[in-house]
């Protein structure tokens, strides 16, 4: 064999053994995303029945390195059945994205060890009606925590809980006073617009909370016509506030039908380093005839230079740095045959050529109208 022939042979060979080579379950989230490739996407069908449950609803998404499993939260009220998470086994590599298997389902109980309530058992059972948006697996023992958006309207305020992996509650988070819901809409949370991204650092020792719009007394509900502003905290194990930073929240996208909604707000993040979050902004948009559609795009940000903010009462009219934010991809752009209405968002294994893998998932609301659609995604860093 000539050595030029030689040499190219010696120089493909690895790179062979790369593409045979299966995932690792390592789970190690870059330090920075300079861009994502798209591989491929599964859905599931409407109202899937599973383990006498109605899949639907899926809010949130995580990975487990040391069982291989995912997880999948549900925003079911428990109007359909109990909330509740999902685990699941994905099939992917470089090039495909096979298969999504449903493994189990888990009932998340409340303190007094009782499933959450509907918002008609409520009246008379009380505890608290649930709004499940995101789920993290706890680096440190595979147990499971997960946050709620409460409902202003009812007087319930947003929470986030840890338990064991299969429901029993363990704990809640202390949280400030700050996120407490109000009557007079003055201040707190705006209805539905609280917790909806969850993250742990990568260390484990800490994690942080995103609101999805911004509260009250920090600045007017985004249009398309200007932007808003949110809170990002981050919280020790103990719900200490290490640091609280605002997020600048882009205008919505487009413009909805005379007299109809639209929105735009965090739905996720995942954390990349001390400082440094993935960010995921998700915009409805309805338009003349009632239908809706979804602009979702990924920003990295970084608080290295903002503003701690956890003191300042109200942000607007306050002199404050908000967080560095750039692009990394408009998933409009994608020319997918539909980009639904993406709220989950974790990485995942790592693919055969050592960068890792990420993972979308949509809430279809339970709507003959949606799907439930997981992306997959090549992270180059």
């Amino acid at each position: 064999m000539p050595i030029w022939r030689r040499a190219i042979s010696l120089l493909a060979f690895p790179l062979l053994l790369a593409a045979c080579a299966p995932m690792t379950a390592t789970k190690a989230p870059p330090d920075s995303v300079a861009s994502l490739r798209f591989i491929g996407e599964q859905r599931l069908p409407w109202r899937l029945q599973f383990q006498d449950t109605m899949v639907g609803g899926l809010s949130g998404i995580d990975y487990d390195a040391a069982s291989g499993e995912w997880l999948l939260i549900s925003d079911d009220r428990s109007a359909n059945n109990p909330a509740r998470y999902y685990r699941a086994r994905l099939d992917y590599d470089l090039q495909a994205f096979k298969s999504v298997e449903l493994t189990g389902v888990s009932f998340l109980l409340q303190p007094d060890g009782s499933t959450y309530p509907s918002k008609e058992e409520y009246k008379t059972r009380g505890g608290v009606v649930p709004d499940l948006e995101t789920i993290r697996v706890d680096p440190q023992d595979g147990s499971i925590w997960y946050a709620s958006e409460g409902d202003a309207g009812m007087g319930l305020d947003p929470f986030v809980r840890h338990a064991t992996r299969d429901g029993r509650y363990l704990s809640t988070l202390p949280l400030p006073d700050m996120f407490s819901v109000s009557a007079d809409h003055k201040t707190g949370p705006r209805n539905n617009l609280s917790f909806e991204g969850m993250s742990f650092a990568p260390n484990g020792r800490s994690l942080w909370v995103s609101m999805e719009g911004p509260m009250y007394q920090d600045s007017e509900a985004p249009t398309p016509e200007q932007g808003s502003v949110n809170r990002i905290t981050h919280f020790a194990r103990d719900g200490k506030v290490l640091g609280q930073f605002a997020y600048p929240l882009d205008a919505i996208p487009a413009a909805p039908g005379k007299g109809k909604y639209a929105d735009n707000g965090i739905s996720e993040i995942v954390a990349l380093s001390d400082t440094k979050l993935l960010v995921m902004e998700r915009s409805g948009v309805q338009s003349a005839d009632g239908k809706y559609k979804d602009y979702v795009r990924l920003f990295e940000i970084d608080a290295d230079g903002a503003t701690d903010i956890q003191h300042l009462p109200a942000l607007h009219g306050a002199s404050y740095q908000p967080v560095k934010k750039r692009l990394v991809l408009d998933l409009n752009q994608l020319n997918l045959p539909t980009v639904d209405n993406l709220e989950g968002m974790s990485f995942g294994p790592m693919l055969a050529n050592g960068h890792a893998s990420l993972v979308l998932i949509s809430d279809d609301n339970f709507g003959k109208n949606q799907v439930i659609q997981l992306l997959l995604f090549e992270v180059n860093p």
